[in-house]
């Protein structure tokens, strides 16, 4: 059903007259009976009884007029809502993130929510490895990874570029060294991250080329546990500097370069390129820059 022949049934019922109804709403007043011949037709029911002088509604047409009332109010409400969307006053805004490049967007989220308060946002934590395709089926609106997808149904943008930080306990051995050869450390206990990355490989391949030793004896699922681990001096690790840089600040990690390894981790914003985006969406665009 369409709702303009509902809203001039409503106005006319209102005015209490045709002319005035076609007055109101810049129309003729045989397009106002027409409208509301359609309409009638529509539902199969008279809804103004045209036989006396005065505009009287059947019992049809009191039943219509109820309802034409909350329709109005329907479409109020929803022009209003999408107002709300457009000035971002209203509104939810999904990001994908693993848990270190969930750190990334703190200062992004912080900005944005001084900007725009009433939006909801939703940081979900998915394996960066899925986060491409999750964003194609139409599950996340945008995602962040530490890595280029090279996909063409994706548009990526540099948001941050960090390194991979190598971290010793403040008791560690090397925790006064400046600098150490990737060959000092074939000895040592790495505890390493049991999420598949392309910065893992990276390390991976610098000792097999250095003919270096890597022993992962330990293998943790977060960043959290394997820095309390290197604490506690239980072993070293390759950690992103931005998720220990408050610790190397507090001197409770020691970080020491790796001459032979410096290995840039640059973190990307994505989002489809051939859909559209929420007005929510655009707005995080707009302040990520």
């Amino acid at each position: 059903m369409e709702l303009y022949p509902l809203h001039v049934f409503l106005t006319v019922a209102t005015e209490k007259s045709f002319s005035r109804a076609a007055e109101k709403l810049h129309k003729t007043q045989p397009g106002i009976s027409l409208a509301l011949q359609r309409l009638e037709a529509q539902l199969g029911e008279k809804l103004i009884d045209r036989t006396g002088k005065e505009l009287i509604l059947t019992d049809a047409g009191r039943a219509v007029l109820e309802y034409a009332r909350r329709f109005e109010n329907l479409s109020a409400e929803l022009q209003n809502s999408l107002a709300e969307l457009r000035d971002n006053s209203a509104g939810r805004l999904s990001i994908g993130a693993n848990e270190s490049t969930a750190l990334y967007l703190l200062q992004h989220i912080e900005r944005y929510r001084r900007l725009y308060p009433k939006v909801k946002v939703q940081i979900r934590r998915s394996l960066s490895s899925k986060i491409p395709s999750e964003l194609l089926d139409g599950n996340l609106e945008l995602g962040v990874v530490s890595y280029d997808p090279r996909d063409e149904r994706l548009i990526s943008k540099i948001i941050y570029t960090d390194s991979l930080a190598f971290v010793v306990s403040p008791q560690h051995r090397l925790a006064g060294r400046a600098e150490v050869s990737i060959t000092e450390l074939g000895l040592e206990t790495f505890i390493a991250h049991n999420v598949l990355s392309p910065y893992r490989d990276v390390v991976l391949r610098e000792f097999q080329q250095h003919k270096v030793p890597l022993n992962m004896d330990i293998e943790m699922p977060t960043v959290e546990t394997i820095r309390r681990l290197v604490q506690k001096n239980l072993g070293v690790a390759f950690l992103p500097r931005m998720c220990v840089e408050q610790e190397i600040q507090a001197d409770t990690i020691c970080a020491v370069k790796v001459a032979e390894l410096h290995v840039e981790r640059k973190v990307r914003l994505l989002h489809p390129s051939r859909r559209g985006l929420s007005y929510a969406a655009n707005a995080f665009l707009e302040v990520v820059g």
